[in-house]
């Protein structure tokens, strides 16, 4: 064979992904060259995280070895979090990792528009309006123009509004919309100088007997227009079965309770087709449609060198397919450009690097550094195989730093060496992109075209290895990872960050003032370098002040972090504000604070967000003082709770009726039936607690889940629904005007329920008995009224409280209104 000359058309570049590195099996090895022998793509598309069909996506990617890519219209910011208190931005960040690393199972891309999942919507009109249409559609033709799909297979039912979550019929008639215009070279031709016009041959619409109402019903129905597809194949090069790598990747939808149990044995799954011609063979969507190295000019004869290899491959020894492997890599290098080169030469040198069990890792010396900075790295190499192979070079990028090596790389020999580089003082932050400016009610706002859909912001900060096998130069970039060991879970990864100098954070996200009286504002200044000096002070609007003004800031050290405590103080009349801290040093301005998400089954993720807090001024009186709280699914509302003046003690269930008895009320926080197990044990002494003169105050929960039988949440019946008022400023009507929960020790009026966030409540109760007294109604527009959304009951010599109110958004967004509402709650027994 001859040698291929080092330039950027014969040499290939691939990057290694994050979170460490794993070393396929030579199964999996196999079936990556089955996929290398297959030419074709499948888009997905859909509106959440967890919406995705993991069993087709398995099977597109396992079976049939095509490249399927789910697009998600959303990251799921408006769901709540089963595992932690993160909502909203940060919520969305956690699902985005979840949908990554169930695309690791299952062999899938992920991809996202601009759209912001805003919470909850009844019907498509509502969603669009809130969204930016065009520009979600943009995003959808912009997704199908870069990805080429032969066929793209819609989750939800673009033909039912409002049967439905508008989010969900949304996502179908954008794609039903851009699957007419992508090809149109005079809709969005900016997109043109990065793709081209693409129409995919097929559209079809992944149904199931859900669409028809019953399994009795789907039974029944005409099915002439259906490909039917036995999606439950046992892979023995794996040793599972697709049902089994479904549940895998379905199962790391773990904010949301998501875990699966794997299922074996045949599952179909039917594609209504809703464009294109209808295959003549129903169980093979792709019928008629090319995925052979056929369709690319000058592939008839790497499609037959591959097949070749398939037929060779040895699974004791995949290194034996490697001069053949090289041999195709040349093969697609010397093609013209095409869709397709750039992508198979990077599939291609994967495999010829697991197939030799070469090993490369970089890791730095912290997890993150700063502009402008010096960083110490390791590198280490190893070469597990015997084919000769040689480390020419390192380019570090996009420095001008490189290691010349020309370093033979001999049989399962580790190689290291280490060296310092430099980050360069306009380097951007690696925070996540769609983050960067404030985002819309219902979209990100991400300029730059080649960042847009992207799951994560791309690593810039890069090592690039040039490796010469058998005469073929293959180079492979690596992001840059820090790695400890952690003395129970071993060997961790998380990703290098490029993060500020400095960070700033007010510790709490809102003060709500009831009077004239200051309240402490602490504010947290860390090093993100060391010997860091300077000032922090707070933006004000006008009426506002802080004592001091300003504090001096001086840290030895990168990590040390420094708390002040400013006196806030309000102005004289109501107000609502936002704040902002700003520490300054070197001439320099700094304003984000640092958020770290740290989960088991996630990469550490490091965020960046505007270092602001929410103060308002209010007429509030409360009547109590001390609160037990019983944390559900996770919530901010103890936070908020102490904000107003009560001490919130959170407490384990199980706490004895004595010790209760000194509280004014117990809480428990969203979904605490759906996630405690013991509640079922102790809700008994939580109704005497309530009998014995206290207050409980339940909110919203799900049957979905229940730890315990229904009928044993309250103490008298109700049925929780489903049903929800998802316009967050639907009219509120009050039902019982001269309930103490309306006048004491807050007077309340119609002002008390405006600017509220996201929703007025969820999972309101449908039906109760006559002991409840219902407080007020709402409804979405077109809608019958629902009541249930507050319910109070009288029980012995206390109250119980049973309510779907959103007082989990509403307290950390800092609603006034709310705030007075759920103070009138917790005073029912001072009556």
């Amino acid at each position: 064979m001859k040698k291929l000359s080092i330039t950027l058309t014969l040499s290939l570049l691939v990057t290694l992904s994050l979170f460490g590195q794993k070393q396929r099996t030579a199964g999996q090895i196999f079936t990556d060259i089955q996929k290398l022998n297959t030419v074709g793509t499948v888009l997905f598309v859909a509106a959440h995280p967890d919406d995705e069909n993991t069993r087709m996506i398995s099977y597109l990617s396992n079976e049939k070895h095509l490249d399927i890519t789910y697009l998600s219209l959303t990251r799921g910011d408006g769901g709540q979090n089963l595992i932690g208190s993160e909502i909203r931005e940060l919520l969305g960040i956690i699902r985005t990792q979840e949908l990554l690393a169930a695309r690791r199972v299952d062999g899938g891309n992920q991809l996202f528009s601009r759209a912001n999942d805003f919470g909850y919507s009844k019907h498509p009109d509502e969603t669009l309006n809130i969204w930016n249409k065009a520009e979600v559609l943009e995003d959808v033709i912009w997704t199908i123009r870069k990805l080429q799909p032969d066929v793209v297979i819609n989750r939800f039912n673009h033909r039912t509004p409002g049967s439905t979550h508008g989010h969900h019929t949304s996502s179908a008639m954008l794609s039903v919309e851009a699957f007419g215009m992508a090809g149109n070279p005079k809709m969005f031709p900016e997109q043109l100088e990065y793709a081209s016009p693409w129409t995919p041959q097929r559209l079809f619409l992944n149904t199931s007997w859900w669409f028809y109402g019953s399994r009795e019903a789907f039974a029944k129905a005409d099915k002439t227009n259906l490909c039917t597809v036995d999606v439950g194949t046992y892979y023995p090069v794996l040793g599972k079965s697709n049902t089994e790598i479904a549940a895998e990747s379905r199962s790391m939808h773990k904010c949301q309770g998501m875990g699966r149990t794997p299922t074996r044995g045949t599952t179909l799954e039917y594609l209504e087709l809703l464009e294109g011609n209808m295959p003549i063979d129903r169980s093979n969507p792709f019928e008629g449609i090319d995925m052979t190295w056929n369709r690319v000019e000058g592939g008839k004869k790497i499609g037959e060198k591959i097949g070749q290899i398939l037929k060779t491959y040895d699974l004791m020894a995949p290194e034996a397919s490697v001069p053949a492997l090289l041999e195709v890599h040349e093969m697609i290098a010397l093609m013209p450009d095409n869709k397709w080169k750039d992508q198979k030469l990077q599939d291609l040198t994967q495999i010829i690097r697991q197939a030799m069990g070469l090993y490369i890792d970089v890791v730095m010396d912290a997890p993150n550094a700063a502009p402008g900075t010096t960083i110490g790295l390791n590198v280490e190499v190893v070469n597990r195989s015997n084919i000769p192979a040689k480390l020419i070079k390192v380019d570090y990028l996009p420095l001008e730093q490189d290691s010349l090596l020309q370093l033979q790389l001999t049989s399962n020999e580790v190689y290291n060496f280490n060296k310092l580089i430099d980050i360069p003082a306009d380097m951007d932050y690696t925070s996540p992109y769609w983050l960067n400016e404030d985002p819309a009610l219902g979209m990100y706002q991400v300029e730059d075209l080649l960042l847009r859909g992207l799951p994560e912001t791309p690593r810039s900060l890069k090592a690039s290895f040039l490796f010469e096998v058998q005469g073929v130069n293959i180079r492979i970039e690596k992001d840059l990872e820090y790695k400890y060991t952690d003395n129970v879970k071993g060997e961790i990864y998380q990703p290098f960050e490029v993060l500020p100098k400095a960070f700033v954070r007010i510790e709490e996200p809102a003060f709500i003032f009831g009077n004239a009286d200051p309240k402490p504002m602490n504010v947290i200044v860390q090093a993100g370098v060391d010997q860091l000096k300077g000032s922090v002070s707070i933006q004000l609007p006008k009426g506002w002040r802080t004592e001091p003004s300003a504090f001096d800031i001086n840290l030895d050290r990168k990590g040390a972090n420094q708390l002040v405590e400013f006196m806030l103080y309000p102005p004289s009349n109501a107000s609502e504000v936002e704040l902002q801290a700003v520490f300054e040093a070197d001439g320099e301005q700094f304003d984000r604070s640092l958020t770290l998400i740290e989960y088991d089954h996630i990469p550490t993720q490091s965020i960046l967000l505007p270092a602001k807090a929410k103060a308002v001024n209010i007429d509030l009186t409360i009547a109590g003082n001390k609160i037990a709280y019983i944390k559900g699914a996770g919530d901010e509302v103890p936070a908020s709770l102490e904000q107003i003046g009560y001490q919130v003690d959170q407490i384990e269930v199980g706490t004895p009726l004595k010790e209760l008895q000194k509280y004014d009320a117990v809480v428990l926080g969203i979904r605490a039936y759906n996630t405690i197990e013991a509640l079922r044990f102790y809700n008994e002494t939580l109704f005497d607690y309530v009998r014995q003169g206290g207050t409980m105050i339940v909110q919203y929960t799900t049957t979905w889940g229940l730890k315990m039988p229904k009928g044993e949440v309250p103490p008298y019946p109700l049925n929780i629904s489903r049903k929800r008022v998802s316009d967050e400023q639907a009219e509120i009507r009050v039902l019982a005007p001269n309930h103490p929960v309306m006048t004491t020790p807050n007077k309340l009026n119609a002002g008390d329920f405006d600017n509220w966030v996201q929703e007025r409540g969820l999972y309101f109760p449908d039906e109760w008995s006559e002991e409840y007294t219902a407080i007020l109604s709402s409804n979405d527009k077109g809608e019958d009224p629902l009541d249930g959304g507050l319910l109070v009951a009288e029980l012995g010599e206390g109250y119980y409280v049973y309510t779907g109110l959103s007082f989990f958004r509403e307290l950390p967004a800092g609603v006034p209104g709310a705030y007075r509402l759920f103070a009138n709650l917790i005073a029912l027994n001072k009556q």
